[in-house]
């Protein structure tokens, strides 16, 4: 007999994680954990960490919403995707419990990953801040060995933030470190397209999401003309429906997109868009958002499902004190699964 369990749990930052929408001090996540009644000690773990300032499916009555669909794996004894199509950081934490749970073990999928034989690459993130942070960061990634680098942008002057990019170039060039940078929707539409050109100039990889999502005119004008290749992120946030996801794209025919399943279906529903970017030659790559290492753990082995050889964006497993113990490491700039490493101490998951 299945039966689920509700952990609440505050992921605390090492130091404040700065975007253009805002700062992040802490992160308020729920953890899930199935387990049958009959069986003793069996259970498995998923992580619900919806972001208050972008989830679709957060609001005040998020822990109770929660509660309702545990309760219905409870009464259909089996998970319903399709009623969770709108609940998408519900979604992935149910999936992730429940491949846990029918795994018996932490590898939920069967890859060179997650036998620990391959790494994944990864992109380095640069947070926000003043420019001295900003700079002391990239320099870190370098020393670290990252051959991609993923900057944030749109929170400070942005001819100081051209400074920074100028400041790689001048050291490393195109062949030799990859820039991507994320605008978080900070540009104006009306001077979008001129600080893309700007930003061409410097052999930049991509930009994500340069203006605020839901203008899908303007984001179709700004993919037909850019010098530089757009990747949507915040822009699929709450489009859950198929026919939705098809008419979107067709739309604005973006050059990447990019897919997280706290924020963009679950599982299932990052799938699904992949599945609908590969028909349309849209390229795409794989995120992290902010979760912790049980999340980082799932969206990582299911990314190594694929074998897209991209970096993804999945380096965020250092950002917290209190993090779960999980064999994730990054060595260089690839992120490592060790199956014989530490794994989660079950005090905090017992039933």
């Amino acid at each position: 007999m299945l039966k689920t369990r509700i952990i609440p749990y505050t992921l605390q930052f090492k130091r404040p994680a700065g975007t253009s929408r805002g700062v992040y001090n802490e992160h308020k996540i729920w953890y899930i954990v199935i387990y049958n009644s009959d069986d003793n000690g069996h259970y498995g773990i998923g992580e619900c960490a919806p972001l208050f300032d972008l989830s679709a499916d957060y609001n005040e009555n998020y822990e109770a919403t929660l509660a309702s669909f545990c309760a219905q794996l409870e009464e259909k004894q089996a998970l319903d995707t399709e009623s969770l199509r709108n609940y998408p950081s519900i979604l992935f934490g149910l999936e992730t419990a429940m491949l846990h749970y029918n795994r018996k073990s932490f590898e939920l999928f069967d890859t060179p990953f997650t036998r620990g034989e391959a790494g994944i690459p990864i992109n380095g993130l640069i947070w926000m801040g003043e420019y001295t942070f900003m700079l002391e960061q990239i320099e870190q990634k370098m020393q670290q060995g990252f051959q991609c680098i993923k900057l944030k942008i749109g929170a400070i002057d942005f001819e100081k933030e051209l400074d920074l990019l100028r400041h790689i170039r001048k050291h490393f060039s195109a062949k030799e470190i990859t820039l991507r940078v994320d605008a978080n929707g900070a540009f104006a539409p009306k001077d979008a397209l001129e600080k893309l050109k700007r930003l061409s100039e410097l052999d930049l990889h991509s930009i994500e999401q340069p203006i605020r999502a839901g203008q899908w005119e303007e984001m179709a004008k700004l993919t037909a003309q850019t010098p530089l290749p757009i990747a949507l992120d915040e822009e699929l946030i709450g489009w859950n429906n198929p026919a939705d996801k098809e008419r979107l794209l067709d739309t604005i025919k973006p050059q990447y997109i990019i897919l997280k399943p706290t924020l963009h279906g679950g599982l299932s529903g990052a799938t699904e868009w992949i599945n609908l970017a590969e028909t349309m030659q849209i390229d795409w790559w794989i995120t992290s958002a902010l979760e912790s290492n049980i999340g980082l753990n799932c969206i990582a082995q299911w990314c190594s499902t694929f074998g897209n050889t991209l970096p993804q964006g999945l380096g965020t497993g250092m950002l917290y004190t209190n993090n779960i113990a999980m064999p994730l490491e990054i060595k260089g700039d690839n992120l490592w699964f060790d199956p014989k490493g530490d794994f989660p101490d079950n005090k905090l998951f017992a039933l």
